[in-house]
């Protein structure tokens, strides 16, 4: 029996519109602060678990975004010192006529409890995860975000490359 593609949740007709953005791996704790995303169509991975963040706008430099993000998404006033780069994946969309765009992730470690202080604005709910969740794949989590995730984890078996 064949599918119509409009009827697969993951594949729905609403265009999407690729562009530049940033995301938070928070840390809170031992476990990591994740957004559950609203079940849009017309935004990238709706009704996954990911990272807090979003695009960047004409004219905002990737930390700038991340703050105003922040601002909107938790109600939360992060300080730019305290939102270290961590990693940056590129992705090629030429075949739609978009370019290349980025996802450009800052760490950001909070202190325990800081997510009773945190008012979701965006999405349709937020919870701590730890290792253990991100990494077993029950959690449906945006490949991208999953991958950062994977590579903050395992930092320290990440070895520094020869020179």
């Amino acid at each position: 029996m064949t599918k119509d593609p409009d009827d697969i949740p993951s594949r729905p007709s609403t265009p999407l519109t690729p562009g530049d953005a940033v995301a938070a791996i928070i840390l809170i704790g031992k476990c990591y602060l994740l957004q559950h995303r609203d079940a849009k169509p017309e935004i990238f991975f709706p009704d996954h678990w990911g990272c807090f963040g979003g695009g960047v706008d004409r004219g905002e430099t990737g930390i700038e975004a991340l703050l105003r993000e922040l601002s909107e998404e938790l109600r939360f006033s992060a300080n730019s010192e305290n939102c270290v780069p961590f990693t940056q994946f590129d992705f090629d969309f030429g075949f739609a006529g978009w370019g290349t765009i980025y996802r450009r992730f800052y760490a950001l470690r909070l202190p325990e409890g800081a997510e009773a202080g945190l008012a979701l604005g965006e999405g349709q709910g937020m919870a701590l995860f730890d290792e253990v969740t991100i990494l077993d794949g029950t959690l449906r989590l945006t490949p991208y975000d999953s991958f950062a995730l994977w590579m903050h984890i395992n930092q320290p078996r990440l070895q520094q490359r020869p020179e």
